[in-house]
């Protein structure tokens, strides 16, 4: 097999493709021909050495992939070779073969592209349980998102709308704005061109978002939280702005806020059984069209050093997959 190969903790384009033997699956393993894998933030921290798992090295980055099952290891009954499915695999995707407890492995309705599949486990499973386990969304609540238009942002759009909320859009330009409505957005915030907390205001008549969903962090949390409603939750999902912030504690309790903290990793570690769940409904969602993931570039397994510079650097929307074949 042919997979991406992270040999020492660097930046990205230290990594290389290498040929290495296909692994056999273990009892209870499933071996995946891989399709597409979902390129993630966590996974150019990972390789950097800057995430809070670190693998042994060498490894090979990747944490979830669509595609067939090659072959299945003894006490695998509801798998079956050919079968088209996507899985959470940690690390190991970006290869054409990857090994997969069949936990952690789901059949795929045959009408959803595997590209847009790859995309699911992460982004969407993350913005799937915060909004839902972690945040209780109603419908007729008020969402913000903020960095809407990126991987996970745009998942929680799509999935704030499918749940009954009014959805406003917190992006970085125009032209992010402009995705981030045409999947749902009801309201977009250009925070790099007007202020947040004002037109927040604006936009609520003064009460603020019951929920915010924040996986920037940065200089936005701040300006962000004073603007909740009163018994608001501030889901906090990461930092891609690149600082974690410091929040002043006087504010949830001046707000009866909550500040809650979304790690779907250990999520779906813990509770398998309710992250599975989660990831049937997305899947039906996708597949009636109710959430429409964005894939919006393909890579091949050469470039993939490329692809997670692009996620560094926030210039992707939606999401990119490596197509390892």
């Amino acid at each position: 097999m042919r997979a991406l190969s992270c040999e020492t903790y660097a930046e990205p384009e230290a990594l290389r493709v290498v040929e290495r033997p296909d692994p056999v699956p273990a009892a209870g393993e499933v071996l995946i021909h891989v399709h597409a894998a979902g390129v993630n933030y966590p996974d150019a921290l990972m390789v950097m050495g800057q995430y809070q798992v670190r693998p042994p090295l060498p490894f090979t980055p990747g944490a979830e992939a669509a595609g067939t099952v090659a072959a299945v290891g003894d006490g695998v009954t509801h798998l079956r070779t050919g079968q088209r499915v996507v899985a959470f695999t940690g690390t190991g995707a970006f290869a054409t073969h990857v090994i997969a407890p069949a936990g952690a492995v789901m059949p795929l309705p045959e009408g959803i592209d595997l590209g847009v599949a790859a995309s699911l486990p992460l982004a969407y499973g993350t913005s799937m349980h915060a909004l839902t386990d972690r945040a209780r969304l109603h419908s007729g609540e008020t969402l913000l998102v903020l960095g809407a238009a990126g991987g996970v942002g745009l998942a929680a759009v799509m999935i704030g709308k499918a749940l009954g909320a009014r959805v406003i859009a917190g992006v970085s330009s125009a032209a992010k704005g402009e995705v981030a409505r045409e999947h749902g957005a009801d309201e977009v915030i250009d925070y790099a061109a007007e202020p947040l907390r004002d037109r927040l205001r604006d936009l609520t008549a003064g009460r603020g978002p019951d929920v915010i969903f924040d996986p920037v962090g940065d200089a936005l949390t701040e300006p962000a939280f004073r603007s909740i409603a009163w018994g608001g939750r501030y889901l906090v999902v990461g930092f891609a702005g690149g600082e974690i912030p410091r929040l002043p504690l006087n504010l949830p309790l001046l707000k009866g806020a909550s500040v809650v903290g979304v790690f779907w990793g250990e999520f779906a570690r813990r509770d398998p059984h309710a992250n599975a769940r989660n990831l049937r409904q997305l899947a039906s969602w996708v597949e009636d069209g109710t959430v429409r993931p964005l894939v919006s570039e393909r890579y091949p397994l050469e470039r993939g050093a490329q692809a997670l510079r692009a996620l560094l650097e926030r210039r992707v929307t939606g999401k990119v997959v490596l197509v390892p074949s």
